[in-house]
């Protein structure tokens, strides 16, 4: 009579308690590295901390360097401003204060053609911010409904719904205040760009004058030289021929 599940040592192993055994280890192994990543990641009040610390930062800078010229400024202070925003009022401040700088970057646009170019990327900035803002109150808004969805549910000890709701609120903060990190270093990278732009129209002009001024004496002189060749001759064609004959 033979008999299943003996080794040759005669130690006799239960196939499905090995099995369990291995799936046992790997889940212990996956949920080791979920908790070392988690752990590893910042928190949603960290991110909310460097994000406002960041906007503190370029609000800072931007109010040491007041030149009008500066039009880049605007939206960065704009985002800034957006960024740190944290009840609906604090958007719409933020808000009024794009509408204010776009009014305020078309009068200029009028004024000062040379840099029309730049204004207008400042002024398509600003009305992305005006259209954030909204969008952020209304972020806001629903934030405030799931806490207190959440608040209600905790006092009905609803832990499970709780638990739920609580996760779910935290992941749409994380994703506003990714989203708004993104905002300020778009309004950075785009002020940077104009600003490479601006320079480079300025190196190209300043050669196209400095050719200018190199071809301008040897045309001058060209054209001289043909004036003077043309009196000598006209002066030349002029002048009687004198008879030598006898």
């Amino acid at each position: 009579m033979s008999v299943s599940g003996v080794s040759a040592g005669g130690y006799w192993q239960n196939p499905a308690a090995s099995g369990r055994g291995t799936a046992e280890v790997d889940g212990e192994a996956l949920a080791a590295a979920l908790r070392e990543r988690r752990e590893s990641q910042p928190s949603l009040p960290e991110m909310m901390k460097e994000v406002q610390q960041r906007a503190d930062e370029r609000e800072r800078m931007l109010k040491k360097t007041k030149n009008p010229s500066r039009y880049g400024d605007a939206p960065m202070m704009a985002y800034s401003k957006l960024a740190r925003a944290r009840t609906a009022g604090e958007v719409d401040a933020a808000s009024g204060y794009a509408r204010r700088q776009i009014a305020r970057l078309r009068a200029a646009k009028g004024s000062d053609s040379e840099n029309a170019d730049r204004i207008q990327a400042a002024i398509n900035q600003l009305q992305k911010a005006v259209n954030r803002a909204g969008r952020k109150k209304r972020e806001l808004s629903q934030e405030k409904t799931a806490a207190a969805r959440q608040a209600r549910l905790e006092k009905e000890e609803r832990i499970r719904e709780a638990k739920r709701q609580r996760q779910e609120l935290r992941r749409r903060q994380a994703q506003r205040v990714i989203r708004e990190a993104g905002y300020l270093r778009e309004a950075e990278i785009d002020n940077r760009q104009q600003s490479q732009l601006a320079a480079s129209k300025l190196e190209l002009r300043n050669q196209m004058q400095q050719l200018s001024a190199a071809v301008q004496p040897t045309l001058e002189a060209a054209i001289q030289g043909y004036a003077a060749t043309e009196a000598a001759v006209s002066e030349a064609a002029s002048t009687p021929e004198v008879s030598v004959e006898a």
